[in-house]
């Protein structure tokens, strides 16, 4: 909780720092633009890859696959796109690294061994995204499948109650 108050107090202040600095050598009007323009590009790519995300994560789910990495990646472009956003040369550095697909899929990975995201509640059941340790069995392995139909008695009641009023 200290370190994450220390990071708003001071990251403000050093992008003031930066600015000033940034202001006196290039003048005032030219880093405004400069800030304004890694804002407008920065969201450029951040549209672009975020759609790519997009596509990986609805590839992955539509062949039975857990898309755990593309999530994690979709928070960390939605940190990037905040990031960009705030006015400021070191925030733009940190949000142009996290736009960086590499950077951000080592991130992911990082968070995801890490075991931020260790599991996913589906149905009452857990599924974790990794494979079983030894001695672990995974629910969903367990063979305990069970098909069938799903009506509700009240809205099959009330339609052969108006199919009656209808006679």
């Amino acid at each position: 909780m200290r370190l994450v108050l220390i990071i708003f107090i001071v990251t403000p202040l050093l992008e003031m720092l930066v600015l000033f600095e940034a202001a006196d050598v290039l003048g005032a009007w030219i880093t405004l633009l400069l800030v304004i323009l890694t804002a407008v590009i920065g969201l450029h790519i951040l549209k672009r890859e975020g759609i790519s995300t997009l596509l990986r994560a609805n590839k992955r789910l539509s062949s039975g696959e857990l898309p755990a990495q593309e999530i994690v990646e979709a928070m960390l472009l939605a940190g990037a796109g905040a990031l960009l956003l705030t006015p400021g040369f070191l925030t733009d550095f940190l949000g142009f690294s996290l736009l960086a697909r590499p950077l951000r899929e080592l991130a992911a990975r990082s968070i995801m061994r890490a075991g931020f995201f260790k599991t996913v509640i589906v149905d009452n059941a857990q599924a974790s995204p990794y494979p079983p340790t030894s001695g672990q069995e995974s629910k969903f392995e367990s063979g305990s499948v069970y098909e069938g139909e799903y009506t509700n008695d009240k809205e099959i009641g009330e339609i052969e109650d108006s199919e009656r009023k209808n006679i």
